[in-house]
């Protein structure tokens, strides 16, 4: 059975970059190369919170609020202002919002976009350790 993606109209919007979709969190976290763009969420608990989240900084919120009025922090990342914003599917510019900021990510804008921190390896026992315990 094939998965439902929301909001899949993003993808055929940024289809010429080549997007490479992760499931992530019951959500789907949008790649372009090595950066995660967006997050496309659309659950049944935290419904407020669904969207489509865009990976920024907080340095970049007050520019990206001109062009896209409706965005805000996510609720579920904790109180105060999030590095991560959403543009929520309750507001009523939802899909105008959510093109434009494809438009901006084709058009290579900087604000948009983080390469993610490497994940920690799992530390486990040392080779030697291994083989001592097993032999």
């Amino acid at each position: 059975m094939k998965k439902y993606i929301p909001f899949d109209f993003v993808l055929d919007r940024l289809v010429q970059l080549g997007p490479i979709i992760k499931p992530m969190f019951g959500c789907y976290g949008v790649y372009i190369g090595e950066k995660i763009m967006l997050i496309l969420r659309n659950r049944k608990d935290h419904s407020l919170d669904n969207g489509v989240w865009l990976a920024t900084s907080k340095e970049y919120h007050i520019s990206l609020k001109k062009e896209l009025p409706s965005l805000r922090s996510i609720d579920l990342l904790g109180n105060g202002d999030t590095n991560w914003q959403i543009l929520p599917l309750e507001s009523d510019d939802f899909e105008e919002s959510v093109i434009r900021t494809c438009e901006l990510i084709l058009s290579g804008d900087e604000r948009i976009g983080k390469i993610p921190k490497p994940k920690k390896k799992k530390k486990g026992p040392k080779k030697s350790e291994f083989k001592k315990n097993h032999e």
